[in-house]
């Protein structure tokens, strides 16, 4: 017997575990167009508040998988190991990330969200370079991985479609942090997408959706569960996002700062204003080599971590991730000409302001969420699902914990709708003083792998 919506809500709501029968309807349901929206938001409220079992979370994601197809990679040679993150403020590491590992040889069929609450998404970032298709077919996505060994999508209407549609509505109605709705999110596109091997940035801190560790490794044990009942192999980091990651946030500008990686400091930067930063892109580089090194264990490539690393930094030193990176945007439309000029065809706003320290100290602390939604005030994220992003605007960041300023030290320099007057500037300024601290004394910083489960 069938259950109907409002039974389901009524029972999740009074905290009683859903059957995988109910939760099959339910999803199938939402998959036909059979709920409306206002119900589908009170399923999501209703299990942000009760949560759901193992065993819910594991029908969920069953359920989310078998809304739409599946592809096959069997054509594919070669062992098939994707990343994922659970978002970040300046979380670009994918762009880099999914070419680098293409180039030591693993094939990574990659299918990446848009921006989520107050994080970034990698298809908005990768929507900067023009011409570029974040939704090619199946048969374009097999032959781009067959032909570069990477390629970068977002869902089409037909994978893994009840996640698409709920996906659009937890970030409208503040369910995002929920642990069995970002189990089965994630799961149901790795899966789905044919993957073999997962390895999983899972981001803890001030800009993250999981604000302890404590929590993150709730998630992040659920997740191994849910995937080894599912036969995906999986591997879970706990990583830092207690400040931005690298030195940009906002789609082009995050883009630029990936090419210049890429390009290994061969050629001269395409990323503006950063000749003072005196961090550079260090954790970002770091962090990609470190997930990199995972995957190519968890495939089989190399035998250990150390292996792992080694081969990556030789592939990222010697320009094959560049060219696997250039072959990819080729291969989904884009052009090559457009990423060797980058810095003059990539849209990016000629409106900009400085936010500055305003005494002497070291900077300790980013409140890293509040920067985040302040990037979605400048029009770099979404405030409702069919907002427009603004890929030209964006925030350079001058300085990372740990730097001593003095006043007048540039912290940020804000890249801004050309719309924007003298005195939403003078507001958004005063948002941004309020998202970092300096102090008399350093503190310690995190270490950016915090664990591996």
């Amino acid at each position: 017997m069938t259950s109907s919506p409002v039974q389901i809500i009524r029972k999740k709501r009074d905290g009683e575990v859903l059957t995988s029968g109910e939760i099959q309807d339910f999803v199938q349901s939402l998959t036909r167009g059979d709920i409306p929206d206002y119900q589908v938001s009170a399923f999501l409220m209703a299990t942000w508040f009760k949560g759901m079992n193992l065993e819910e979370t594991a029908a969920l994601t069953r359920a989310m998988v078998e809304s739409g197809d599946q592809v096959s990679l069997q054509k594919v040679q070669g062992p098939k190991v994707d990343k994922h993150s659970t978002g970040g403020v300046g979380d670009k590491v994918t762009l880099i990330l999914a070419p680098l590992a293409a180039a030591c040889g693993l094939k990574v069929p990659s299918m990446a969200g848009r921006g989520l609450g107050h994080t970034g998404g990698t298809i908005d970032k990768l929507e900067a370079i023009p011409g570029w298709q974040a939704r090619p077919s199946v048969d374009e996505f097999i032959k781009t991985l067959q032909k570069v060994g990477c390629a970068i999508i977002s869902q089409s209407e037909r994978i893994a479609p009840a996640d698409r549609k709920l996906y659009a509505l937890r970030d409208v109605t503040s369910t995002v942090d929920c642990i069995p709705l970002i189990t089965a999110s994630i799961l149901s596109k790795k899966i789905a997408e044919g993957t073999e091997g997962l390895v999983l940035d899972l981001k803890v801190g001030s800009g993250a959706f999981m604000k302890s560790v404590t929590q993150a490794r709730k998630l992040g044990k659920t997740i191994l569960q849910v995937a080894k009942r599912s036969g995906l192999n999986c591997r879970v980091l706990l990583t830092s996002m207690d400040q931005p990651l690298g030195n940009t946030a906002g789609n082009t500008l995050e883009v630029l700062e990936c090419i210049d990686i890429l390009r290994a400091g061969k050629t001269k930067s395409v990323l503006p204003l950063l000749e003072d930063a005196p961090c550079g892109s260090t954790d970002l580089k770091e962090l990609t080599l470190q997930l990199c090194a995972h995957m190519l264990e968890l495939g089989g490539v190399t035998k250990s971590l150390a292996e792992g690393r080694k081969l990556a930094k030789a592939k990222l030193e010697d320009g094959s991730a560049w060219k696997k990176f250039v072959e990819m945007i080729e291969a989904q439309g884009g052009k090559a000409s457009d990423l060797e000029a980058a810095q003059e065809r990539l849209p990016l706003s000629a409106k900009r302001f400085v936010v500055r320290a305003e005494k002497r100290g070291v900077l300790t602390r980013f409140d890293t969420e509040a920067l985040g939604w302040a990037l979605v005030d400048l029009g770099a994220g979404r405030k409702q699902a069919a907002d427009r992003i603004q890929p030209d605007v964006g925030i350079v960041l001058h300085r990372k914990l740990g730097s001593r300023v003095v006043p007048e030290t540039p912290i940020y320099t804000v890249f801004c709708s050309a719309k924007m007057t003298q005195a939403e500037q003078d507001a958004m300024t005063l948002q941004l003083r309020r998202t970092f601290e300096i102090s008399s004394a350093s503190k310690a910083i995190q270490k950016l792998v915090l664990e591996v489960l």
